[in-house]
């Protein structure tokens, strides 16, 4: 772990610290919990789930273990192990303290590929003890995924475990990092023009990840002879003593090199898995022409990209970090390799899965980007190329692309004890489970990260916008321009303990005399900033007459109006007008939910509107329920592209499927018949299903990026809507 370099530096760690344990911490303990999926409101529901019921499930899995799969949760249940010994960064911490970090890798499991995950940390260091242990868990779990165990016992340990056990069993430091940087070397080498045959490769580091990659690639076609690997010790060579081992050993070269810098010139490919620094750019200028650099060390990699591209501007370069292009991620692989396999009853991952895995992955990155995601990462780089080779983490198509394709591998490679007859309609339910969490809101903020957009706070001086500010100064969000006296905003920021400077951090406007709110308005229409956040004080009404006297309509819009979205366990929802239209028209009704539908494309979402009524396909005649039906009419006639249907009633949008023809029973975009439903259905959900986590309220309709957040407004949500406005402002 790096260690600050200064009182500043010092203050910023001291901070992501405190946020990281709160985090942690409230409003519940730890990351992950164990929710019921069946209902327990009556003795007739605990007879079925308990006694005398559960007795019969239990018989059928004695007569049948195979029906496990269909009367408990084991098909979609991962047990995270680990003994700690080796955490990313932080090195043999023990099992107790790695704990937040497998809860985290839960986390991620559930939130991209609906994968249950019990994390399971063992204080067992013997490797055979520890294979004893895990092994007795193949009643409790459909899968192993193995973390942060150190090398070369994390060898052994799975392939006892592979042999031992009817599940799959996956290494994930190991074979998650082998397949991603698999599918960058395969798409660089096209970039490039250069054979996986012909190439010479030379990595740095011999760990688990180092040579689960290096086997990867050899079957992938990288000859064996073409590779020449460096540990802590220097070069691997024949003859070497020196802290070798069984798998380091069959990388050992016939040569006289003895260092890094010797065996990388003319190299066409650096693979690191190793640590920062190691890769000089003199050391890229020896290199081959047009030379591929995988610099995976985290979180500070092997060589800077800018380092390598001043060396060599003809290089390819992908890192493990965020802030460049071509980020080598294992979560671009691991929820969907479990996926795959679980959904077609796999006993073992085989090699086949992780080629089909590769593959997809690869030929992902070459696919026409749609349209959903482009938008969610406005302002990048999504063209096949030097700076991308791989998808982003949060390409919402990961999902469809890899699974089935891994259900294939398996069902070829005779380990599928459920194979699926029909990929196809696989592919189209895995679709209909993306960003159901809250990773909504990752496209924005990594279209915002870089933008560099002026957003101006009209309150200035309120503690919870400068704690707000203080987040989006250190992750880069948008340069804040604060609206408020010297006075009050020094001393804000001096009483809450912040770290912001004026001039440096944030630029500070003093409105004088006039109202804060028309005062930053008239920044926003005068350039002078490119977003607006307002509305912590005073009236909501007051704040949003102000927008339209001000800043007016958007070119097409025919209303102002809010959209809230709710993220539920099993939904990402958007509502709308939650603020501003009190009993909008059908025509407003139809033109609010075009503006809502095109604020979640910039989502990376695919809109599926709802004209919610209480009355569902024309059952009533009420004036409402017309409206609604109108409105639906309207909009279907004016996009006939996007999907929607109305008036429908609210757990027919949700969850029926076959209730009206062709509906899916799926909607994300709740369009409500005035504002008294809209506000009351979301302050419920929130309060009830979504653990206040919301994003919004979003102004659409504006002809300039603002938003009147209300004085309820958390610190995450001016984050969030500080993303959202940047996001726009970009666009």
């Amino acid at each position: 772990m790096t260690h600050p370099s200064n009182d500043d530096d010092q203050r910023r760690e001291q901070q992501l610290r405190t946020d990281a344990l709160d985090y942690h911490r409230f409003p519940t303990r730890g990351k992950i919990e164990v929710v019921p999926t069946k209902p327990l409101s009556n003795q007739r529901d605990l007879s079925l789930a308990y006694s005398p019921g559960v007795a019969y499930a239990c018989e059928e899995i004695a007569a049948n273990p195979a029906t496990a799969a269909e009367y408990t949760s084991r098909a979609n249940l991962v047990a995270v192990i680990t003994n700690g010994t080796a955490v990313l960064g932080l090195g043999n911490i023990g099992p107790l303290a790695s704990k937040p970090v497998m809860e985290g890798k839960g986390c991620l499991f559930k939130a991209f590929a609906g994968v249950d995950v019990f994390d399971i940390e063992l204080a067992e260091n013997d490797p055979d003890k520890l294979v004893d242990a895990i092994a007795m868990l193949e009643p409790t779990v459909g899968g192993i995924n193995l973390e942060d165990i150190k090398a070369p016992e994390c060898f052994y340990i799975e392939q006892k475990l592979r042999e031992r056990m009817n599940i799959p069993v996956f290494h994930d430091d190991q074979h998650g990092t082998a397949i991603i940087s698999s599918a960058a070397l395969i798409n660089a080498l096209k970039v490039a023009n250069k054979q996986i045959g012909d190439i010479r490769l030379v990595a740095s580091g011999a760990g688990a990840a180092a040579i689960a990659c290096l086997d990867m690639m050899v079957n992938l076609g990288v000859r064996r002879e073409n590779i020449f690997v460096t540990d802590s010790r220097g070069v691997i060579w024949q003859g070497r003593e020196a802290n070798m081992e069984a798998n380091k050993a069959r990388y050992a070269q016939a040569t006289d090199a003895r260092t890094l810098a010797d065996i990388v010139n003319g190299a066409d490919v650096f693979l690191g898995c190793s640590t920062a620094g190691v890769l000089t750019g003199d050391m890229v200028k020896t290199m081959a022409e047009r030379p591929i650099i995988l610099a995976l060390a985290n979180p500070e990699p092997e060589i800077r990209p800018e380092v390598a591209l001043a060396a060599r501007p003809d290089c390819i370069i992908a890192t493990g970090r965020s802030d460049y292009p071509n980020q080598v991620n294992n979560v671009l692989c691991f929820p969907y390799i479990f996926r795959g396999a679980l959904d077609c009853g796999a006993t073992r991952i085989t090699e086949a899965m992780k080629e089909a895995c590769v593959l997809a992955i690869a030929e992902l990155a070459e696919a026409e980007v749609h349209e959903n995601v482009a938008a969610a990462y406005a302002g990048q780089t999504l063209t096949f190329g030097p700076d991308y080779i791989i998808p982003k983490p949060f390409d919402q198509r990961l999902i469809a692309a890899i699974a089935p394709a891994v259900a294939r591998a398996a069902a070829e490679s005779g380990v599928a004890t459920q194979p699926i007859a029909d990929l196809d309609a696989y592919r189209a339910q895995l679709e209909q489970q993306v960003y159901h969490t809250g990773l909504v809101m990752k496209p924005l903020f990594t279209a915002a990260k870089g933008a560099k957009k002026r957003v101006a706070y009209a309150e200035g001086d309120e503690p919870r916008v400068l704690r707000a500010v203080q987040t989006i100064v250190d992750e880069g969000l948008a340069h804040p321009v604060l609206v408020g006296t010297p006075e009050l905003v020094g001393g804000a920021i001096a009483a809450a303990g912040l770290r912001l400077r004026a001039g440096t951090d944030y630029t500070l406007v003093d409105p004088g005399t006039a109202d804060a709110t028309a005062f930053t308005l008239e920044l926003l229409n005068k350039g002078d900033v490119d977003a607006v956040l307002c509305g912590l004080r005073g009236n909501v009404d007051t704040h949003l007459q102000q927008v339209r006297d001000v800043i007016g309509l958007a070119p097409g819009a025919q209303v102002l109006a809010t959209m809230n979205a709710l993220v539920l366990e099993k939904h990402t929802l958007f509502v709308a007008d939650t603020h501003v239209n009190d009993d909008p028209t059908a025509a407003e009704l139809a033109a609010i939910a075009r503006l809502a539908a095109e604020q979640v494309r910039h989502f990376g979402l695919e809109p599926k509107v709802a004209m919610l009524s209480h009355s569902t396909a024309g059952a009533s005649e009420r004036p409402s329920a017309r409206k609604m039906r109108e409105a639906a009419a309207l909009l279907a006639q004016a996009e006939p592209e996007l999907s929607v249907t109305g008036e429908v009633q609210g757990d027919v949008a949700l969850a029926g499927a076959g209730v009206i023809p062709g509906f899916t029973g799926d909607a994300n975009v709740l369009v409500m018949p005035s504002l008294d439903a809209a506000n009351i259905a979301f302050n419920l959900l929130k309060v009830t299903s979504g653990k206040g986590v919301t994003v919004g309220p979003v102004l659409l309709g504006a002809a300039r990026p603002v938003h009147v957040l209300g004085p309820g407004a958390t610190v995450r949500r001016l984050v969030n809507m500080t993303a959202v406005a940047v996001a726009a402002a970009a666009r």
